[in-house]
């Protein structure tokens, strides 16, 4: 009995192997930037962040829209009214009923410089009134043309400040575009590093897998001819067992990582892929001085702190006016004709002339405009605090994302030496394992010593390039490339 389950359990681990070995399905290889491209064009973060940008787009054409001349037609095709009146002099009522029809033509246009409003008004109407005092009747056609204009005083523009926020709104959503595209690019590359190191991951669990066989009929091989105790036998059993079992829980953890990682980039899960790189070190000189001056100069979160101080000074402005001293000019000059034939209409028009001036003088507000005033004030200089604040976190971010970057480097250099050792160590026990000096639970803590090894110097490779990634990110400089991230940011190289 024990002979047929030992037959079974290396048919089925040969089996197995086989199955690692070519996968029963085709599988798409994706590298970094392939990942990068689909990420750009499919992610749910990336295209939010698309929409939020066509909103501000599309606000700000609004606004300019707004700008422009405005054309109305108001429309009372049929106006009917009777009304009874008493006449104390006749001691009588009088009843008036009027049927009217009238159109009003407006052309209306915001001046941005001054804050003014100039605007055209035709008002064209017909009425026939009949009143029961003396079986009066008047049917006629009159039209009332003028031309407006109405000038604030003592105030701010209030035209070109909402201008200005929609533009600023603009800008800050740009930003925030560029951010998440920076942002997407770091998600994405820990998500494909990731799932590379689940995949390497197992690919030395399954290398581990091998050697444990290897070791195991090794021993098989003793015991057989009598040269070994059956113990041992056991012994390797059960180690071949958790080497399955490792191979297995890697196995499942690749396939959950790449389904994480196909989620992130907007790929259907259902597509089988395999992610591929090349994490060698290659050296990488950096400049820390000439990282940290190109982000000062170019990094977009400093601009939006600029835009924040800019915003607090509007609602500074804003407060100012309440409860200010303001004032209205108005402007008006307009002819009025008025004709029962509608081609005599102007044959005796009136001119009609108005200017006004009103004021608006606030006597006590209870100290609110001063309250909100300072309110404001205090905002400016938040935000003032808050762009210094940027800068040295953002020198100091980038010191960090250096020193990281170089530790890596020695990181490399160690786990490289470690792996070394690990494999000329394991290679002289598997000798003295073959040679009955050593006993299969010793050599598989060497082959376990191998193995994390193995992944120490993938892990550290890896960390390099995110290191790499991490201080490309912060500085807005591509050290590998030697040229700046975002295009058209840089003055000089």
């Amino acid at each position: 009995m024990r002979i047929f389950y030992r037959g079974v359990q290396k048919l089925l681990c040969l089996l197995l192997s086989l199955t690692w070995i070519h996968p029963a399905y085709s599988q798409e290889p994706v590298s970094l930037p392939q990942a990068m491209e689909v990420a750009r064009n499919n992610s749910p973060d990336i295209l939010r962040a698309k929409m939020s940008l066509e909103a501000s787009e599309e606000r700000l054409k609004a606004q300019n829209a707004a700008l422009k001349s405005r054309f109305s037609l108001t429309l009372e095709p049929i106006l009917y009214d009777r009304s009874d009146e008493f006449n104390a002099f006749f001691s009588t009522f009088n009843r008036t009923e009027t049927v009217q029809s009238s159109g009003l033509f407006l052309v209306s246009q915001p001046i941005v410089p001054t804050d003014g409003t100039l605007s055209l008004r035709n008002q064209f109407s017909w009425r026939d009134v009949t009143s029961e005092f003396g079986s009066a009747q008047n049917r006629s056609f009159s039209n009332n043309l003028f031309l407006t204009y109405q000038q604030p005083i003592f105030t701010y523009n209030r035209t070109k400040l909402d201008l200005r926020d929609v533009e600023l709104d603009l800008e800050n959503t740009q930003i925030n575009y560029s951010l998440q595209e920076l942002l997407l690019e770091v998600q994405v590359a820990q998500a494909f590093y990731g799932a590379f190191r689940q995949k390497m991951s197992l690919q030395v669990s399954q290398e581990e897998y091998q050697n444990t066989q290897r070791s195991y009929q090794i021993i098989e091989n003793k015991v057989s001819a009598g040269l070994a105790a059956r113990e041992e036998l056991y012994q390797a059993e059960l180690n071949l067992t958790s080497s399955r079992s490792t191979v297995q829980n890697n196995q499942v953890a690749m396939e959950n990582s790449l389904d994480d990682f196909k989620r992130l980039i907007g790929m259907p899960i259902s597509e089988e892929i395999s992610v591929v790189a090349e994490v060698t070190q290659e050296p990488v000189e950096v400049n820390l001085d000439k990282a940290i001056e190109f982000a000062l100069k170019n990094r977009q979160e400093l601009r939006q702190r600029q835009i924040n101080i800019q915003s607090a000074k509007a609602n500074l402005t804003r407060s100012t006016a309440v409860n200010e001293f303001r004032g209205d000019i108005n402007l008006s000059y307009g002819i009025f004709g008025n004709d029962e034939e509608f081609s005599r209409l102007y044959d005796k028009p009136t001119e009609n002339q108005r200017v006004s001036l009103s004021l608006e003088i606030p006597l006590y507000d209870w100290g609110e405009r001063k309250s909100r005033i300072r309110a404001a004030e205090v905002s400016v200089e938040s935000s003032n605090l808050s762009l210094e604040e940027e800068k040295t976190g953002i020198i100091i971010d980038i010191r960090k994302a250096y020193r990281n970057l170089e530790n890596q480097v020695i990181q490399i250099e160690i786990a490289q030496q470690n792996v070394r050792t690990a494999q000329l160590t394991y290679d002289i026990n598997l000798e003295r394992y073959e040679n009955g000096d050593l006993t299969s639970m010793d050599l598989n803590q060497f082959q376990t010593q191998l193995s994390a090894k193995k992944i120490g110097l993938v892990e550290a490779l890896i960390n390099y390039k995110l290191a790499l990634l991490d201080l490309k990110v912060k500085s807005l400089w591509d050290f590998e490339r030697n040229q700046p991230v975002l295009i058209g940011n840089q003055d000089e190289n």
